[in-house]
């Protein structure tokens, strides 16, 4: 089969198609916002259309992702980060009293975006498909260890169990960042090279 019609590259074309009526979404839900004095319960109901938009955002951005790197067309755009601060982003994404950041980071250079997607969808899915109310963060140089994970959510978290988009997508990531995604025990090490 042409490159040109691979299911990646028509996932990618999806995604990019689909990006335009999202946008008109968001758009006109901000104009409404912005427009009027809206009252319950429609106040809220834009709210909840705004944070929809956004969370399909979101999911687009993460096939896209996908696609891409399955496609062998991933193209990372490379930054040096700290992986302490890929960490705490997660804490700040899904709440400090989530999860709870220690260690000591190194600076690693990798696609900001991705890694960065990578460590909160992780911790996202330890959360949510453990069934907990907070996870500790260890940050160890260029190893990020997650725990605990639960024996029920561990292949959910490895992306092996094709249940949560995101860390699916997450450890393809940091795989493509030369990086990999392993469990001993009820600790997820995210180890960046």
């Amino acid at each position: 089969m042409a490159d040109d019609t691979s299911f990646a590259k028509l996932v990618t074309l999806a995604c990019h198609d689909l990006r335009t009526p999202l946008a008109t979404v968001h758009g006109f839900v901000k104009t409404l916002e912005r427009m009027a004095e809206l009252e319950p319960p429609a106040d809220r109901y834009i709210e909840m259309i705004d944070e929809a938009s956004v969370q399909l955002a979101g999911l687009l951005d993460d096939l896209s992702l996908a696609a891409r790197i399955e496609g062998g067309r991933y193209d990372p755009v490379l930054r040096d980060v700290d992986t302490l601060v890929l960490a705490q982003s997660a804490a700040t994404l899904l709440g400090e009293d989530r999860v709870r950041v220690s260690g000591e980071g190194a600076t690693i250079t990798t696609d900001e975006v991705a890694a960065d997607g990578a460590v909160s969808a992780l911790v996202r899915c330890a959360l949510r498909h453990g069934g907990l109310d907070e996870v500790a963060v260890a940050v160890r140089g260029t190893d990020i260890d997650v725990s605990p994970v639960t024996p029920a959510s561990a292949r959910v978290v490895l992306g092996e169990d094709l249940r949560d988009l995101g860390a699916a997508v997450a450890v393809r990531a940091v795989a493509a960042l030369s990086g990999s995604v392993s469990l001993d025990g009820e600790t997820l090490t995210i180890r960046f090279s």
